[in-house]
């Protein structure tokens, strides 16, 4: 299972529990939901199995695809015009106002999420014909989504790492970097509910590892 070879294998049937009529847009396809906490590193093994050639489809990549829609700048425009910069959405400050305003991030949150399922479905018709998908989604639990996919995978860092790796990654102090963990459920909740844990608490060697024995335990 080295880097860069597609993997033609599929889901073992006893990990498949949904069928079109229950499952996320309705697919044929089993999906695979990969989640974790922001810094956890879930984006980290994503991009492991995407470079092993497996189907993914990241969240963050659509949500992404729609704020640079003129649409969505409109919106933004409209409603939170300090956002608004040379024509271009000024992420820094809208994350302040998302983060500090709950109003503003439920009518930021209901414009983004209504359009998501269309930008999944586009994204989809380029992976081919797959016979399962992995759907890289940070908000899996938060958006109660976990009884739309067949499998849930939970990418572990405890929460001081998280912490610690958020403050690094996006220079932000302790406490804004505390206030955008407290939006999102709590990791050891997300983990207890996993149906499988990809640990990346430690070195980027043992999550090889860890990837590595989850996808030989789902796969054939």
């Amino acid at each position: 299972m080295g880097k860069g070879k597609k993997i033609e294998m599929k889901l073992k049937e006893k990990y498949i529990k949904l069928n079109s009529q229950n499952r996320l847009h309705g697919l044929n396809i089993p999906v695979i939901g990969l989640t974790g906490g922001i810094a956890t590193g879930k984006s980290t093994v994503a991009k492991f199995l995407k470079n092993m050639g497996l189907p993914i489809l990241d969240a963050d990549e659509l949500v992404k695809q729609i704020y640079s829609q003129d649409e969505t700048k409109d919106f933004i425009k409209q409603n939170y015009p300090k956002s608004l910069r040379q024509g271009n959405i000024h992420f820094p400050t809208l994350r302040e106002i998302f983060f500090n305003d709950p109003k503003a991030k439920e009518e930021i949150e209901r414009f983004i999420y209504q359009r998501l399922p269309q930008a999944f479905l586009d994204a989809l018709t380029h992976l081919g014909n797959p016979d399962f998908i992995i759907y890289d989604v940070p908000l899996l639990f938060e958006k109660k989504l976990t009884s739309l996919v067949d499998l849930i995978v939970v990418v572990y860092a405890p929460r001081n790492i998280q912490c610690a790796r958020l403050m690094k990654r996006d220079g932000v102090l302790d406490d804004m970097a505390k206030n955008i963990l407290n939006h999102q459920q709590d990791i050891e909740d997300k983990k207890s509910k996993a149906d499988f844990i990809i640990d990346n608490s430690m070195s980027e060697s043992e999550l090889g590892e860890e990837i590595e024995k989850f996808l030989k335990k789902v796969l054939h």
